[in-house]
């Protein structure tokens, strides 16, 4: 799978345009605190939505998704309750309003809100919140890093690269590298141009993939208009469940039963018991310091808020679903032809 010069002139035009970004917003990111953490509390609420909808959209959690699918078939659909699904209804139905209320600019700030200003474990808790804002954004960009550069990988193999850089690269830490240098292109608009340039980055990154999600979409339709059949067990394409999974990929690709075991889904009931006891629960306990509290405070009002939270499911899940289950019904017919190997060995699904 080889990239075309459209497709490089694509992803030039798009690296280009986030420094262009950052660089037009300099100045006013300068202007103050406010304008710099949260565009000065100006940015519509829908323009914040798709933002932080394009920021959820992130290549890790997608290629993860697609592996879900891949192995759970619809009962995948479950598994995001742990976290993302009832954290975004908690967060429109009233953290969202609370938080906004507070009219502060970081989660560290917002700890005044909840627990006061007063008191011998504030200071103390305001330096765990920022401790933990800081090892959370480290592992996110671990996080997304690694599965950009694996996804990286598959178009630009290193072999191409190789005659053209001063030094050599071992085949496991190449996804690494790959995911490095374009990290490095976001932090740059970033960290340049603040809160406005991140809305607007997102926007556009945000129609981009609604092009390509749409896209593959409609090339796994096609693919099965043919008279395609699916290599599923029986079950596969069933949402619901009973007390055990009850997928038997034997004799269809072995390869996913023993990954069944190891991820330890089996008791399917048991754990989606657990999903969303977990997941109401960690929503009730308030919101983390991250990118999704910041857009929140960047709002107008606590009105705005509630609305940019519950748009974000709205334009999200659609779109992102499009994509997930394209990739997953090519991934099923194709895929004995390709090569998805890990550095172990076996399959990296």
């Amino acid at each position: 799978m080889r990239l075309q010069l459209l497709d490089v002139l694509i992803i030039c035009a798009y690296l280009l345009t986030t420094v262009f970004i950052g660089l037009w917003y300099r100045k006013k990111a300068r202007e103050n605190k406010d304008s710099y953490l949260l565009g000065g509390k100006s940015l519509p609420w829908y323009k914040l939505g798709l933002s932080d909808a394009s920021d959820m959209f992130d290549i890790s959690g997608t290629m993860w998704m697609v592996s879900l699918c891949f192995v759970y078939g619809l009962k995948s659909i479950w598994i995001p309750w742990l976290w993302p699904v009832f954290n975004q209804v908690f967060m429109m139905m009233y953290l969202s309003r609370w938080l906004r209320r507070s009219n502060a600019s970081t989660g560290a700030e917002w700890l005044a809100t909840r627990f006061g200003n007063t008191g011998p474990g504030v200071g103390s808790s305001h330096k765990v919140v920022i401790a933990f804002a800081l090892l959370s954004c480290l592992g996110f960009l671990a996080y997304g890093f690694v599965g950009l550069g694996k996804f990286i990988e598959i178009f630009v193999p290193w072999q191409v690269v190789q005659g053209y850089v001063p030094f050599s690269v071992a085949p496991q830490y190449v996804p690494h590298v790959y995911g490095i240098v374009f990290t490095l292109f976001a932090t740059f608009y970033s960290i340049l141009g603040g809160m406005h340039s991140i809305v607007l980055g997102d926007v556009i990154k945000y129609a981009i993939m609604t092009v390509a999600c749409l896209a593959i979409g409609f090339i796994a339709w096609a693919k099965m208009q043919g008279g395609q059949v699916l290599p599923v067990p029986a079950g596969w394409d069933n949402p619901f469940f009973g007390s055990h999974l009850e997928l038997d990929w034997s004799g269809l690709i072995t390869e996913v039963n023993q990954k069944i075991k190891a991820d330890g889904y089996s008791l399917f009931g048991i754990f989606f018991m657990m999903m969303v006891f977990k997941g109401i629960f960690a929503s009730l306990a308030g919101p983390a310091p991250n990118y999704d509290m910041q857009k929140v405070l960047s709002t107008r009002s606590p009105e705005d808020a509630s609305k940019m939270s519950g748009f974000v499911s709205i334009i999200l899940l659609p779109i992102r679903y499009s994509l997930v289950v394209g990739l997953t019904v090519l991934g099923l017919l194709y895929y004995r032809q390709m090569d998805i190997q890990g550095p172990d060995g076996g399959p990296d699904f």
